[in-house]
């Protein structure tokens, strides 16, 4: 076990707040070890790394003020898997997740949104949880994803991988994503994108463009392009602009949360949807998290390097404050062209980045 795990172990058996994190393409892990079990709330002026719910109901921070700081550079990780597991589809969950969409599909077509994000969550047992090899396997197996593990005690215990870039802003320039649409990479397969995945993506990129011009008077947008993210690709277009004053990012990050790409548009109408018939509390999944306003490797203040909390998981003890159990979250995009069948397999080929490495 390495220094930077033996301090992690210490402050999960003293119950102390944690977080550690891997920045796409970095070869750094950086951790902030909380001094006490305070619940800090996100506030504008503040440093840290911030958690914050899909309902932006919850919006809390591991403070830098009363935090150490660590940075343990990652040594070479090459984890071969064995065969993934097979996990069998519950009918049950297909059934009633296929209701859902249909559920859905009849209020786009009576006009209440054009589109809506609908999720579900898996329960799954583990033994023999190792917290460092999960780590180590998701910076290997997802270099271009941000890796995370958060911890506190009036939280929970959550973990993830995820490929997409809420915003990120420096010295006044805005760098953000707009990622939708999902097949299954292949080596030999020449990549087709349908109608459906084509909307789904532009719905996003209209959405962020139009709230990034109240804030900004530039905003340039590259073409769509496929993106990798472990075994699964999507569409992505890159998205920057300069910010008008830096007194607006707390106000562009209120206005962006949640995008189209994790909730729905009308952005209102689809969360209230999804609040409402969903059928479970998302809590922090398609939520946001990341470094606020701090680089923890620059040390530059008033940086924000924020991701949406995709393809993760809420960890679980038992009576004995061991890792146990899984909950994964994972959702798909709805619009007039879905096909129930066909989302519902989408959220399983999703669930595959995490249970690959579980």
């Amino acid at each position: 076990m390495s220094a930077l795990f033996q301090k992690i172990t210490q402050q999960f058996d003293s119950k102390l707040p944690f977080v550690f994190y891997c920045k796409p393409n970095s070869d750094k892990i950086i951790a902030l070890f909380q001094k006490n079990d305070e619940l800090f709330l996100l506030e504008e002026g503040s440093a840290g790394f911030a958690f914050v719910s899909f309902d932006n109901e919850k919006k809390y921070l591991i403070p830098e003020k009363f935090s150490d700081v660590y940075v343990e550079t990652v040594n070479d990780l090459d984890y071969v898997f064995s065969k993934s597991k097979e996990y069998k589809i519950e009918e049950n969950a297909k059934n009633n997740f296929g209701d859902l969409v249909k559920k859905a599909l009849q209020e786009i077509e009576n006009g209440s949104f054009e589109k809506v994000v609908l999720s579900r969550k898996e329960l799954i047992d583990l033994n023999n949880f190792q917290l460092e090899l999960v780590f180590n396997s998701l910076i290997s197996n997802y270099p271009t994803a941000f890796k995370y593990c958060f911890y506190h005690p009036k939280v929970g215990f959550w973990m993830g991988a995820t490929p997409e870039q809420f915003v990120k802003i420096a010295n006044k320039k805005i760098k953000t994503v707009a990622l939708a649409g999902t097949q299954l990479y292949t080596d030999f397969q020449k990549v087709i994108w349908e109608e459906k995945e084509i909307k789904e993506q532009k719905i996003v990129t209209d959405f962020i463009v139009n709230i990034l011009q109240v804030v900004s008077g530039v905003v340039t947008k590259s073409v769509p392009y496929t993106f990798q993210a472990g075994s699964i690709i999507h569409i992505k277009t890159d998205i920057e602009a300069t910010l008008n004053s830096q007194l607006d990012v707390p106000k562009l990050i209120d206005l962006l949360h949640p995008t189209p790409a994790v909730c729905g548009f009308p952005k209102e109408i689809a969360k209230e949807f999804i609040l409402k018939n969903e059928g479970y509390e998302r809590e922090f999944y398609a939520g946001y998290l990341g470094e606020w306003n701090k680089d923890f490797l620059t040390y530059k203040e008033g940086n924000f390097d924020l991701f949406v909390n995709l393809r993760c998981m809420k960890l679980g003890m038992d009576s004995k404050s061991k890792i146990s159990q899984a909950q994964l979250f994972i959702g798909c995009g709805i619009n007039s062209g879905s096909d129930p069948e066909k989302e519902f397999l989408e959220t399983v080929n999703k669930s595959k980045t995490i249970k690959k490495i579980l």
